[in-house]
């Protein structure tokens, strides 16, 4: 029998994140916060303060997850991205409280940001090895042989 369509989802989510590398874990952990966020918003102009509450705790814990996957040691540009987590982290306390939407579309704006330039830096970084890995079988190579260029 096939899996339904959640739990298709559950089973494609966790196979995902079984074989994902750290970067993609990143990512994925980012898009957890974001629509965790999106579902909270729309749980809350349903007027399903419940909903709002359990997915803005949710958006929460990723915060608190990628806080306490930060290096801080890593240099000013950590320390800077600690205390902009700790910013979010209170906005997303504060949405939940106050029941503010407004609150929420900033928390999640940042998140989107900050998932793109990660993953523009990673991208960027995969590039560069590849370069170096060429430029390495480059150098590999032996000199003399055959030249078939003529």
């Amino acid at each position: 029998m096939l899996p339904s369509g959640n739990e298709a989802q559950i089973t494609y989510r966790v196979n995902q994140i079984q074989t994902a590398s750290r970067e993609q874990l990143l990512l994925i952990t980012y898009d957890i916060g974001i629509g965790a966020i999106k579902v909270a918003k729309e749980a809350l102009r349903d007027g399903n303060n419940e909903v709002a509450n359990r997915e803005l705790q949710r958006a929460q814990a990723v915060i608190r997850e990628l806080m306490s996957a930060l290096d801080v040691s890593a240099g000013e540009w950590a320390t800077a991205l600690m205390s902009l987590y700790e910013f979010m982290y209170e906005q997303l306390v504060k949405a939940n409280v106050e029941k503010d939407p407004n609150i929420m579309d900033s928390v999640r704006s940042m998140l989107e940001e900050l998932r793109a330039l990660w993953q523009e830096a990673m991208e960027k970084s995969r590039v560069e090895s590849l370069a170096q890995g060429e430029a390495r079988r480059g150098e590999a190579r032996p000199q003399g042989g055959l030249d078939f260029a003529g």
